[in-house]
């Protein structure tokens, strides 16, 4: 309800997500809201994301050892279908306003994929469908298919974006836009750009946990926390917050629909809407700085410069 007063519609969910529980506990918010009068559901833009299954893990309750997991993950027609229609259930629902295939399946035929999921949009049970985490190249195969058989393509995909994570946003999807929409994921960097992690790690934070510490990339996470410090001095001058920063400078970038963000009480709530605000003090000069600190730009190949010139030209008239 916070989220939604403060100007958000959009809310991502995926059958993965707490093993169907994430959808379930959307599902109770939803119908309360609707209840109270606070939203009808046009009001709202709901998403899950279709792939990974919902089955709990062995070691959880709801583990049932006789199931057969084969058909239950992945982007079959029977698992897309079949999916769709238990995560609509658990969100007592009759459709979703948006459907992604949550990553790239290489045991399934495009056709096939491109097919299941107009089936669904035929059936009423979702208006559009994307991708997420897909190459450019899967993208563009999916497009070409749906155009041969005079389908519905992919409208949109769910990359990772953030001040460390650019290169498949301002790179790889350059040549897609402005036909692709982007919900983009983890503009935080699973907190890293909040700033929170520069004087170590904070008790019951992500980085805390032992699963986290067992990760590859844990040492790469705190080296991060280090940059981000380095960009303080200039969220001090904007009078932000590092991770309104950081948030808002996902927002500004034109290729980007919607930012996808998490909070865990409605301060955070507030501090990240906060971010809106921000957007306009961000100047080509601060942007500029901010490229310099951090360094993570992409470094584009000559021919990639010159599509991109030759897009720019183009997008005006589009």
């Amino acid at each position: 309800k916070k989220a939604y007063d403060g100007g958000v519609n959009l809310f991502d969910n995926a059958e993965a997500y707490g093993f169907g529980q994430a959808e379930t506990l959307m599902g109770q918010a939803i119908a309360l809201g609707m209840e109270r009068g606070s939203w009808t559901r046009e009001d709202l833009v709901i998403t899950t994301k279709i792939f990974f299954g919902s089955m709990p893990p062995r070691s959880s309750q709801g583990y049932v050892a006789t199931r057969k997991s084969a058909n239950r993950i992945g982007l079959s027609r029977k698992h897309i279908i079949e999916g769709t229609k238990a995560s609509l259930k658990r969100m007592q629902l009759e459709y979703v306003d948006m459907l992604f295939c949550h990553r790239f399946d290489p045991l399934a035929n495009m056709e096939e994929i491109v097919r299941s999921f107009n089936i669904l949009i035929n059936m009423g049970l979702c208006f559009y469908w994307g991708t997420s985490e897909w190459t450019a190249q899967q993208i563009q195969e999916a497009k070409g298919v749906a155009e041969r058989l005079n389908l519905i393509g992919p409208s949109f995909d769910q990359p990772e974006y953030n001040l460390f994570n650019r290169q498949k946003v301002e790179v790889e999807f350059s040549p897609l836009y402005p036909n692709l929409g982007l919900t983009t994921w983890s503009p935080l960097a699973s907190g890293v750009l909040t700033g929170k992690y520069s004087n170590g790690v904070p008790k019951g934070s992500r980085l805390s946990l032992e699963e986290f510490k067992r990760r590859p990339d844990y040492k790469h996470f705190m080296q991060l926390a280090e940059r981000t410090e380095k960009l303080r001095p200039v969220a001090e001058e904007l009078q932000c917050t590092l991770g309104q920063l950081a948030l808002a400078w996902c927002i500004a970038n034109p290729a980007v629909s919607s930012v996808i963000g998490g909070a865990t009480s409605e301060k955070q709530i507030e501090e990240n809407l906060g971010a809106i605000q921000v957007v306009d003090r961000l100047t080509p000069d601060i942007m500029k700085r901010i490229d310099q600190i951090v360094g993570s730009k992409p470094r584009l190949s000559r021919p990639m410069q010159q599509v991109q010139f030759r897009y720019r030209s183009l997008r005006p008239k589009l």
